[in-house]
């Protein structure tokens, strides 16, 4: 992989969790290609497609989640994709999930599969959320002994 890209790659997503974390969803859309793939594994809308439908999706999770920062720990690079570990933290305010928040902080890992178009935009983004550590801090289910 060329040096370039990678750092392309990193700017867009990153830029892509700064507009997250600031609950702006016209910048997240701003990251992606118009007939972008969203999906969020588990979610019971299945795959989104265009910006539209991911409109939807992050006026939802903002009113549910409020974001301060996602910390990236660690990427793997191909020629047209990234995989990103990242540790998401905030509150709760709403419901995420199906599960009342309360206003409770929350911090979960994530874990994204971007593909890459070839202007350095996001054609697909792929989440897996460990919704068992969202569970347990929220008291959907007891704690681990």
């Amino acid at each position: 992989m060329e040096p370039i890209q990678k750092e392309q790659f990193d700017r867009m997503i990153d830029r892509h969790f700064r507009f997250e974390a600031e609950d702006d969803v016209e910048g997240v859309l701003s990251t992606m290609v118009p007939d972008v793939e969203h999906d969020v594994v588990g979610s019971p809308t299945g795959p989104l497609h265009g910006r539209q439908q991911a409109r939807a999706f992050y006026d939802a999770l903002f009113a549910d989640l409020s974001g301060e920062k996602v910390t990236s720990l660690r990427r793997y690079y191909g020629p047209d994709f990234v995989v990103d570990e990242s540790l998401w933290e905030g509150t709760a305010p709403g419901t995420p999930f199906g599960i009342s928040g309360g206003g409770r902080r929350l911090s979960f890992r994530l874990l994204h599969v971007f593909d890459m178009a070839p202007d350095g935009l996001i054609r697909r983004e792929n989440v897996w959320i460990d919704l068992a550590s969202i569970m347990q801090q929220l008291g959907a289910v007891p704690a681990a002994s």
